[in-house]
Order: structure tokens, then sequence, then C-alpha cells
């Protein structure tokens, strides 16, 4: 895959001294592995006013952090750029290919996301000119449910759980496409149970293949009304959701008898004590030793 790196140019609620916001350009490199260690991550932050948010002022940001990561020893230059803006799209998408870079919209930012956490908490507020009522606000798209293409259909699904710690060997597991993270940065403690679903198909490696093109971000269960999709029945109705990129959403399968809704629940549920962390998986039958595709996700939100 290459070093993936992380990026978000948007306003902050800190004011400059003629009262506008101030915006920040922020680049990270992403994890990629459960080996990577978050505090040896390439970092690079600078504050622009309101009137340099363009393409220009952000390809020289760009410019200049790729500069500075090439002086850096354990920093890599960047083969793509991830963002999860997609309001910002436009601009991200021009400067990224002006510097030779290619842009992927997408919700698994980690990275990017912790570091913004914590600078909400213990940067902005210090700030000269902070303002907690000067946050942004994010509007979300319309949900449009898109249905899996028919030959990508599984012909069976599982819900199974693992054990944080069971993580630690992952770079050591037959995986043909994938992507995890440390869980320790995540909040997960090394005993805690990882719930996942296993998707079944005699297309396995197509199915991996599809996927790992589409910046996978979470899966979720639950009932959903959506007005772009006609589901089989009337109504709510409960799916298995998959969510991709900074806006798509993919029907995986409607849960309609007692069972599979009830393991949604428990899916849910062991989500919610794992910190929203989980996994997506392939494999082409429930014996297989080897995984087509195997993500290790988690569910958050964007701000």
């Amino acid at each position: 895959m290459g070093t993936v790196w992380e990026l978000d140019f948007y306003s902050r609620p800190v004011l400059d001294e003629k009262n506008k916001k101030r915006w920040e350009i922020l680049i990270c490199e992403g994890m990629q592995s459960v080996e990577d260690d978050p505090e040896a991550l390439f970092r690079y932050s600078k504050y622009v006013s309101n009137s340099e948010v363009n393409s220009e002022t952000l390809q020289a940001a760009i410019e200049e952090a790729i500069a500075q990561s090439a002086d850096s020893p354990t920093a890599n230059s960047p083969t793509k750029v991830r963002y999860f803006r997609y309001q910002m799209q436009n601009m991200i998408k021009r400067a990224c290919e002006n510097v030779g870079l290619l842009p992927y919209p997408s919700r698994r930012t980690l990275a990017l996301q912790q570091w913004l956490e914590d600078r909400k908490e213990n940067v902005y507020p210090n700030e000269p000119g902070y303002k907690a009522s000067a946050s942004a606000s994010i509007a979300k798209p319309l949900e449009v449910v898109n249905p899996l293409p028919d030959a990508l259909l599984g012909q069976k699904w599982s819900l199974v759980t693992l054990p944080a710690d069971a993580f630690a060997e992952m770079g050591e597991w037959d995986v043909g496409f994938g992507e995890s993270f440390p869980l320790a940065p995540a909040g997960v403690a090394p005993n805690t149970p990882i719930p996942g679903f296993i998707i079944y198909s005699q297309r396995a490696n197509a199915m991996a293949a599809w996927m790992s093109g589409l910046e996978l971000a979470c899966v979720r269960a639950g009932r959903e009304e959506s007005s772009n999709y006609v589901a089989p029945t009337d109504g709510d109705t409960a799916r298995l959701l998959m969510d991709t990129g900074t806006t798509d959403t993919w029907l995986m399968a409607d849960l309609t008898t007692p069972e599979t809704q009830a393991e949604a629940r428990c899916f849910e549920d062991a989500k919610a004590a794992a910190n929203n962390v989980h996994f997506l998986a392939v494999q082409d039958s429930p014996e297989s030793e080897s995984f087509a595709g195997f993500w290790l996700m988690q569910s958050r939100e964007f701000g």
C-alpha cells in the first residue's frame, strides 16, 4: 500500500485579531498495522487566515510537510493521502494531485482523529482568541444505502470475537488484503473481546480485492430507515451496513430473522464495550486458515 498520510484543512474554534476564524492544516502519518508506534508518527501543523483558504495554500503546505519528512529519520514520504471532510474534497483533491499524490476520501483516519481530539482538549483552549462556541458545525449528507453487487454477496456470515491481545500477532497471519492499527491508542485493554463479522464466499478473493478499494470505515447493525433504498420488507428493516469512503454506505444483509437480529444486537453491544473497535474478515470457508481480507476498524464521530 505504501505510506499513507492523513490530512485535515478546516476552521478551528480560535479567532484572529480581526475576529475571524483561524484555519488550520494538519498532516500526519496514518497507522496501518498493529506494530505502528503512534508516538513516532510524523506530524505537521500550520495555521492560516481565512483569506488563505485555497488549494495553492494547501499545496504549499503539503510540499513543506514532504520536505520536513525527508529530514526525519523515521518519517516516509507519502504515496496516498486520506481526508475525511467531504466538504473540502475539491480543494484537497486539487492540491494533492498537483504534488503527485493520490487523494482518498476516507473515514479511516484514526491517527488524525486522535490528534484532533488531543488538540481540541489541550491546544485550542490555550490559544489567544479561543471561543468554544466558534467550533464549526458539520453537516452530514443524506445517507444513501447501496446494494452490494450480486457477484460479491457472501454465501454465509458469522459473528465472532477475538481477544485484543491476539492481534499482537496479526503481522504473522496469512491475509491477502487488509489493514489494522495498534489497539492501545484506540483505548482497548489487552483482554477486551473484539467483535467482528466473517463473510464466507466462494469469491472471497474477488470480494476482498473489491473491498480493499473502498476505504472501509466501519460495520454497523441496527434498524435503519432510508428513502433511497427499497428494502424487501415494508417499513424499517434491521440491516447490516458497511460505511466506506466519506459518505458511502453499503447493504451487506437484511436481518430478517430473530436469530440474526439477536446476533446484530450482540455485535453492537460488544463493539460498544470495545470502544467501537471491531473487524470485518473475508474467507472462502469456515475451515480456511487464511483470510482473503481482514480489516480492523473503529467507529468514530467526525468533526
